[in-house]
C-alpha cells in the first residue's frame, strides 16, 4: 500500500497514527506517527521510523538505544486512516525503560511468549535445560507429565486450595504447551479448533 492510499484528509497535520503492537504476545506498545517519508523508509528497511511532530524530523525507534522495532506485519483499519504494526521489539519500547509505553501489565500476554520460548528450546536444545530433557524423553513421557499434572490440578480444586490449584494449574498449562509443540500444534491452532466451536 502506498502512503497516498491513506485517508489522511482527517489526520492531523497529514500524519498517519500508527499503533505498534508485539507479534507474539499481541500487547500494545506505543502510538506513533508517520509521514510519507518515514512510512516508506519503514516499508524499505522493515524497522519502524516515525515522524517527530516536536523536532519535525524522522526518528528510527531504537537509533540511539539500539531498541528497534522490527517489523512483522502491518494491517491497516477500516477507514484507511490508522496503521497497525505488528513488530519484534529488540528490548524495551518505552524511554522509560518498560516494555511498553502503556502502563498496561508486563506479563500480558506471556502464555504466548511461553509458547515461542518453549518452540525456540525445541529448535535449539540447549544443555541443562528442563524443556529440553523433556523433548529429548519423547512424547509418551511429556504426555505422562501433563496426566499427572491435570490430577494433581484436579486434586486442589476439589479440596478448595486456590493457591495450590493455581501452582499446578500452571504446572498444566506448561507441559501442555510443550506437549503442543511435540505435536506440531501452535496456540493458532487451537485457538481456530476454539473459534469453529464457539461458531
Amino acid at each position: 500500500m502506498q502512503f497516498s492510499d491513506f485517508n489522511l484528509s482527517k489526520c492531523a497535520d497529514g500524519l498517519l497514527p500508527v499503533v505498534v503492537q508485539d507479534h507474539v504476545s499481541l500487547k500494545v506498545l506505543m502510538l506513533g506517527y508517520m509521514n510519507e517519508e518515514a512510512y516508506n523508509k519503514t516499508q524499505r528497511e522493515g524497522r519502524v521510523t516515525f515522524y517527530s511532530r516536536t523536532r519535525q524530523t524522522l526518528w528510527t525507534k531504537g537509533e540511539t538505544s539500539g531498541h528497534y522495532l522490527e517489523v512483522v506485519s502491518s494491517h491497516v483499519d477500516c477507514d484507511a486512516d490508522t496503521l497497525l504494526l505488528r513488530v519484534r521489539p529488540h528490548g524495551p519500547t518505552c524511554h522509560r525503560g518498560t516494555t511498553a509505553c502503556f502502563d498496561t501489565p508486563d506479563d500480558e500476554g506471556f502464555v504466548r511468549r511461553l509458547f515461542q520460548v518453549v518452540q525456540q528450546r525445541h529448535a535449539e536444545m540447549p544443555e541443562g535445560s528442563y524443556t529440553t530433557r523433556l523433548f529429548i524423553k519423547g512424547v509418551k513421557a511429556i504426555a505422562q507429565k501433563v496426566g499427572e499434572e491435570a490430577t494433581e490440578s484436579v486434586v486442589e480444586a476439589v479440596d478448595g486450595n486456590r493457591r495450590r490449584f493455581t501452582y499446578e494449574a500452571s504446572d498444566l498449562i506448561y507441559h501442555l504447551i510443550v506437549l503442543c509443540e511435540q505435536m506440531g500444534v501452535t496456540l493458532s491452532d487451537i485457538e481456530a479448533e476454539l473459534q469453529r466451536r464457539h461458531r
